[in-house]
């Protein structure tokens, strides 16, 4: 009896070789393309790129864990080393949670005022990595104000799982950190970049190194928030000392410490390069 030919699956629903090594460059076009598509349709033209610890906890969470630490610490006449540590740990949360409270406050702020004054089309949208911490602190001061928000989230083994607060429409799960850090670069019309570890780290850096070699297509403005934090992380002042960079460089961001300095600063300079853009049609 005659064999029955059955038709074998075209390339682009063969799940084997787009999840193999061949497949990889259509993986990334697909990172690519797909966003594009969603930017379009939902008229995404201009983003606010937050950057921030993943650890960050919201006030109430760390106040609440500094209190089961405190309590514990009392509870032992000899604590041992690690209920010690993780008193440490609740106390340096707490530090933390403010800014959280002030990454939620500024975004909420942004909103408001951005949806006051700009149509759909030339709105600056509040986009964080999608993540808990700092990131979901600035998706929820969006929600807070009714706007819309992104979280251009990575999938990792750890720590980022997407936060409640993003615009569904507007989450997306990237595989590729260049492709993430790609569409924060190309949509970004500034940047606050709040107290973070490795992560945050390198995406200042990278979005900092295009403004300052020009490879943005306009100079954007940047907050370095929390001047205390960076100015222990990062010495400045000794990258000019080695000439490793020039003094002008500095003026390339600029530190804030309070909501109502980042926020003034960002919506004048949004503003101005905003009534740049209509003038250069």
């Amino acid at each position: 009896m005659k064999k029955r030919s059955t038709r074998p699956p075209k390339a682009y629903h063969n799940l084997a070789f787009l999840n193999s090594p061949d497949g990889r460059t259509v993986r990334v076009l697909c990172e690519f393309h797909e966003p594009a598509s969603r930017f379009r349709k939902l008229r995404i033209n201009h983003i606010i790129a937050f950057f921030g610890s993943a650890r960050a906890k919201s006030p109430e969470v760390a106040q609440a864990d500094l209190r089961a630490a405190r309590a514990a610490l009392r509870q032992t006449k000899s604590p041992s080393k690690e209920i010690r540590q993780a008193y440490d740990r609740a106390e340096r949360c707490v530090a933390m949670g403010r800014y959280y409270q002030d990454a939620m406050d500024l975004a909420e702020r942004l909103t408001v005022w951005s949806k006051s004054a700009h149509t759909p089309s030339k709105r600056f949208y509040i986009c964080s990595g999608g993540g808990p911490g700092i990131m979901e602190a600035a998706n929820r001061g969006a929600a807070n104000a009714g706007g819309r928000s992104m979280g251009l989230n990575i999938s990792l083994p750890f720590e980022q799982m997407p936060n409640p607060y993003q615009s569904q429409e507007l989450a997306f799960e990237f595989h590729y950190f260049f492709m993430r850090k790609f569409w924060f670069a190309y949509l970004a019309k500034a940047m606050v970049v709040f107290p973070g570890g490795f992560g945050t780290l390198d995406e200042f850096i990278e979005l900092l190194t295009l403004v300052q070699t020009g490879k943005n297509a306009q100079r954007i403005p940047i907050v370095v928030y929390g001047s205390e934090f960076w100015s222990e992380v990062i010495n400045f002042d000794a990258l000019i000392k080695w000439g490793t960079i020039s003094p002008e460089d500095l003026d390339l961001f600029r530190f804030c410490d309070d909501v109502d300095s980042a926020f003034e600063y960002l919506k004048a300079e949004l503003s101005k390069n905003q009534a740049d853009r209509d003038a250069a049609g």
